[in-house]
Parts: C-alpha cells; sequence; structure tokens
C-alpha cells in the first residue's frame, strides 16, 4: 500500500516538474481597452455613423496591446437584430503598430497600412453603421483583437472565416459598446 502511495505522489511530484506544453499555453487572453471618442461604453452612437446619417465608421483606439502583436483584427455586430446575430464590421490584419483608426475610413478592400476589410451582413465590404428596426435600443459590439499572426485571408472574408483564421492565435482582445435607438 505504502510502495502504491509513493509512486503516486512520484507521479504527480513529476508530472509538475516537466516542461510546459503548447496545451499549457491555453491561458485567457489579456484585455486591451478599446475607446472612441464618438461614444462611450454603454452610451447611444451619434447618428452620423448610423444608415440615418453618413453611416460612417467612428474613430477607434486602443491600448494595453501585448509587445509581441503581429496583427489586429476588428469585428463588430449586433447580438439584438431579429434574425440573430447581424455583422457591421470586418477588418483584419491592421499592422501591430496602429493603435487608432480614424472616423470615416473607406469602404474599400485595404485600408490603414494594407488591412483587410471584410464583408459585413449588407453584403458591402467595410463598416455598415446601425440601422435596426424601431423599437427596443440595440448594442453593437466593436472587439478589437490583437493576434500572434497575420491572417492569411483575401478581402472581402466573412466573420466567420475571421474568426476561424483567428482561432488560438488571439493574444489579447477588448471591446466597447455601443447602443441605438431608432424611433
Amino acid at each position: 500500500m505504502n510502495l502504491r502511495i509513493n509512486v503516486l505522489f512520484a507521479a504527480v511530484l513529476l508530472g509538475s516538474l516537466t516542461p510546459a506544453t503548447g496545451a499549457d499555453k491555453a491561458q485567457p487572453p489579456r484585455t486591451m481597452n478599446l475607446t472612441s471618442t464618438a461614444f462611450a461604453e454603454g452610451q447611444p452612437m451619434p447618428r452620423k455613423f448610423t444608415c440615418e446619417g453618413s453611416d460612417i465608421s467612428p474613430a477607434l483606439t486602443w491600448t494595453n496591446a501585448p509587445a509581441n502583436t503581429k496583427s489586429f483584427a476588428l469585428i463588430c455586430d449586433d447580438p439584438d437584430a431579429p434574425m440573430g446575430t447581424w455583422v457591421h464590421w470586418v477588418l483584419y490584419n491592421l499592422p501591430p503598430t496602429t493603435a487608432t483608426l480614424a472616423e470615416d475610413l473607406p469602404k474599400t478592400q485595404t485600408v490603414a497600412g494594407n488591412a483587410r476589410q471584410g464583408t459585413n451582413d449588407f453584403r458591402r465590404l467595410g463598416y455598415g453603421g446601425p440601422c435596426p428596426p424601431p423599437g427596443k435600443p440595440h448594442r453593437y459590439y466593436f472587439k478589437i483583437y490583437a493576434l500572434d499572426r497575420m491572417l492569411d485571408l483575401q478581402p472581402g472574408a466573412t466573420k466567420h472565416a475571421v474568426e476561424s483564421a483567428m482561432e488560438g492565435h488571439i493574444l489579447a482582445e477588448g471591446q466597447l459598446v455601443g447602443k441605438y435607438q431608432r424611433k
């Protein structure tokens, strides 16, 4: 009996002294801060960033990215849409030196240092602003991801394709939530 306990104890002790494996790297991503000069966390988004206004993208800034970041990705979606989550913006392969997006980013295949824009649920490239049906306010989640690599995706990729390509490569993430309501 004592031999069995000693063998078990030795196995546990040796197991705790073995080098870390890739599986041990599965730590939760670090938190980044994402802000906008256009609206504060949980507050209404100004009309100019919506389909009822100029439909331009808001300025965004992020901090606290890991030093080993190779690229950033940004996704904006609305989980309150009647047909399920609605994707408003997909942007990826932002250079690691980027920490700000200017207001009114062009709706082109590439922007900001050769970053690539994906296809939103309006079936267009770039940002498509809030356009909920009249009624209760919807929440718009702007999510930034620091990645340990560039994504091997052409311009026009969907949110699903970007999320699949990011899997296992997220170093840090942050989010900013804005709200919008049509009367």
